[in-house]
């Protein structure tokens, strides 16, 4: 069997969970996640865990904050003021809405606060400033 090293492509199924055991995200009942290793298709932390592995293989990753979304970042949290939203889109805190840049890109925002006169909107990764574990099994490497 071929050890998984930089440039191969895997398949790799998952399940990714928070300290407390609760699943975040898993490819049960999907097909395997297809990367690049090295690449930077996923974070850096399940990346480098990669080289080394063979089809067959599972393994715990545990990945800190700074290797998976980053550490929260507090210049990304804005408060705007109320009036300037629309009164149809919902404002209850952790709601997910989607904002536009003045580049014209899409950034996924959520709501942490809203009262009358402010709504404070957090553009960090839902994920940001959690240490996460993967349940891994590599299906293929090519």
């Amino acid at each position: 069997m071929t050890a998984i090293k930089q440039g191969d492509t895997v398949r790799i199924h998952y399940t990714g969970t928070l300290q407390d055991g609760n699943v975040f995200d898993s490819s049960q009942g999907r097909d395997p996640l297809e990367f690049e290793v090295g690449s930077g298709q996923i974070i850096p932390g399940l990346d480098s865990a990669m080289p080394g592995l063979v089809a067959g293989d599972k393994k715990r990753v545990e990945i800190a904050c700074v290797d998976a979304y980053g550490p929260i970042n507090p210049e990304m949290r804005q408060s705007i003021p109320r009036e300037g939203i629309p009164d149809d889109i919902p404002l209850e805190p952790g709601t997910q809405l989607q904002m536009q840049t003045p580049e014209g890109h899409a950034l996924p925002v959520t709501v942490v606060e809203a009262d009358e006169v402010t709504v404070t909107l957090d553009a960090n990764h839902p994920l940001a400033g959690r240490d996460l574990i993967f349940e891994i099994e590599v299906v293929s490497v090519n």
